[in-house]
């Protein structure tokens, strides 16, 4: 099958290789002419656990390529996945600019049936509003005549194990309009997607305004799940209790499970923040207001700043004269995504309270130093504060320091040696924002350690 994926971000460039990674002649446009470049000359612009190989392979195999010319890929893919950015709007809503500019572009140079799949994640009603772009650039050139069907088919892609979660997805929801066009356009999605379902059918169909609302309601729940375990870990500290075992307790529940129940600095990344933004905006707009979204959304940029207020708890205000070294940069582990990431809110509250960070991340540093940037330019000398390392061993940039903070929970972080950390450092303290270790291991070792809802341990 001919497959077009207009945008090579991290959703378009994982989706267009990994369907070409299974046959498909897949091509991807952008309108970046840099990103373009790189990908042409083997080079990926984003870190994702095999990723890099999956592309090299298929465009050694001349099925998946890269154009910055936009008519050519029209012409190309018999469905055209529109699979670009929708950043936050100021108000907190969807910023559907881009994706309207793809379909105005699929409008203007169409000659044949399209299959026209929304994989960006838009608001609900997005559907209609492609719709209606495109098929005004079409009556603009006089081609009423031709046909298309938009569909929404969006991604449950987590960053760090997208290439497995599309190659091995639990569900592939795809929503389509129940008329002769719709249900064309469905059949060739099903075909598309029938190398997926040989060992059990995971397609979930429905129509278009559900499916787009699924992914805003996945997203949703699952950073519900995160803000409430900050939440119940915040109030463990106070009243005595071991947050681990209340997590254990209640998710070996089968009606709760463990997934998403680990207590730490909040969540992060692309989708999570933008994505609860823009349902409570849709919710106000339809005159509703979703209250628990909402303290969602504020418990977690309070979380944020659990670690620091530790660090200001111990030290004073003034952190002049104190050096901490930071383990983990990136929202997550397995990539180099800084957007709204922890570490930021806890390496401005440092650096502005007169402290010195010296940073381990084994991807995410030159991200950080590009989004540090822009974060401190109204005061770019405090950026002269923060050390960078990136060295296979992390114990490295203990030197004198006066506590760890550790942020993201990367595998070579998970088991220090705890006699080298201590004789490192200028004093052994740690403030585990990822509950790695055990407290009372951690005692016995001669290690002051703070996590998350574990201080009673």
């Amino acid at each position: 099958m001919n497959i077009t994926i207009i945008g090579t971000g991290y959703v378009g460039l994982v989706t267009g290789a990994c369907l070409s990674d299974i046959g498909n002649n897949v091509l991807c446009a952008d309108v970046d002419a840099r990103k373009i470049d790189m990908l042409q000359a083997g080079r990926i612009p984003i870190y994702e656990p095999g990723l890099a190989e999956l592309v090299e392979s298929n465009a050694a195999a001349r099925r998946l390529d890269f154009t910055t010319d936009i008519e050519a890929s029209v012409a190309h893919g018999d469905v055209q996945f529109i699979a670009v950015g929708t950043p936050p709007d100021e108000d907190g809503s969807a910023d559907l600019q881009y994706v309207l500019a793809a379909a105005r572009n699929i409008g203007r140079y169409m000659e044949s049936f399209k299959v026209v799949v929304d994989k960006s994640t838009v608001p609900v009603g997005t559907a209609d509003k492609v719709t209606a772009v495109i098929q005004e650039e079409l009556d603009k050139r006089g081609r009423a005549d031709l046909r298309f069907s938009v569909v929404s088919n969006p991604e449950f892609l987590k960053e760090g194990a997208a290439v497995e979660d599309f190659m091995r997805p639990d569900r592939i929801v795809i929503g389509y309009k129940d008329d002769e066009t719709g249900r064309e356009a469905l059949g060739w999605m099903r075909k598309l997607y029938a190398p997926f379902n040989r060992n059990h059918e995971r397609t979930r169909v429905m129509d278009v305004r559900s499916a787009e609302f699924t992914k805003y309601a996945a997203n949703a729940m699952l950073a519900t799940r995160i803000s409430f375990m900050n939440e119940l870990a915040n109030l463990a500290d106070r009243v005595g209790a071991d947050i681990e075992s209340v997590r254990q307790g209640i998710g070996s529940d089968p009606r709760i499970g463990y997934s998403f129940l680990y207590a730490g600095t909040g969540y992060g990344g692309s989708c999570f923040p933008k994505d609860i933004q823009a349902l409570t905006r849709i919710a106000r707009e339809n005159g509703q207001h979703l209250r628990v979204l909402e303290s969602v959304e504020e418990v977690n940029e309070e979380q944020k700043r659990v670690l620091t207020n530790k660090v200001l708890a111990r030290f004073g205000p003034d952190l002049s004269g104190h050096t901490f070294a930071l383990w983990g940069l990136a929202f997550k582990p397995n990539t180099d995504d800084m957007r709204e990431a922890p570490s930021r809110v806890i390496i401005d509250a440092l650096l502005r309270a007169g402290a010195r960070v010296v940073a381990h991340d084994p991807i995410a540093i030159e991200e950080t130093k590009r989004v540090l940037a822009l974060d401190f330019a109204d005061a770019p000398a405090l950026l002269e504060r923060i050390a960078y390392s990136s060295a296979k061993d992390p114990l490295e940039v203990l030197a004198d320091a006066d506590a760890l903070i550790i942020v993201t929970e990367w595998k070579a972080y998970r088991s220090p040696n705890l006699e080298r950390l201590k004789a490192l450092m200028k004093t052994p303290v740690i403030f585990d924002g990822r509950n790695l270790y055990e407290p009372g291991l951690m005692k016995e070792a001669g290690v002051v350690y703070q996590g998350i809802g574990r201080n009673s341990v």
